[in-house]
């Protein structure tokens, strides 16, 4: 978000991507929604400001490469935004790979697990409630 007086750089639009229709029924989308970064990754602080602007309340966390997360569910939507490294995250409808300034959505009681990438992860996530 650019809060000068409108002579910085513009950032690109951010591109959402849909990902393909749910294997299980081939009607229904695939849960999770992710913005693909364009451009230079923002800073984290920035991140944050934009989630709190949204109401939400943004905190960070990290992991080392390799690290796994097993499968289980959140009972909040989850908004997670890769800071650094890369991330996959498993769901039943496929794989979703974030990378440096990538943003998820991820809709509360989806199955997931997730596997940090060979370079680590940091990220910043909130939930909406």
């Amino acid at each position: 978000m650019h809060r000068g007086g409108g002579t910085g750089p513009r950032r690109p639009a951010p591109q959402l991507t849909r990902l393909p229709v749910d294997p299980h029924d081939g009607a229904h989308p695939h849960p999770v929604e992710v913005v693909r970064s364009r451009g230079p990754v923002r800073a984290r602080r920035d991140i944050e400001a934009d989630l709190q602007a949204e109401g939400l309340t943004p905190h960070a966390w990290s992991n080392g490469a390799g690290f796994s997360y097993g499968r289980h569910v959140h009972e909040h939507h989850k908004v997670l935004v890769c800071t650094s490294g890369s991330i996959t995250f498993h769901t039943d409808a496929g794989e979703v790979v974030l990378g440096p300034g990538d943003r998820m959505e991820l809709p509360s009681g989806v199955e997931h697990g997730a596997t940090v990438g060979g370079d680590g992860v940091a990220c910043v996530e909130a939930y909406r409630r």
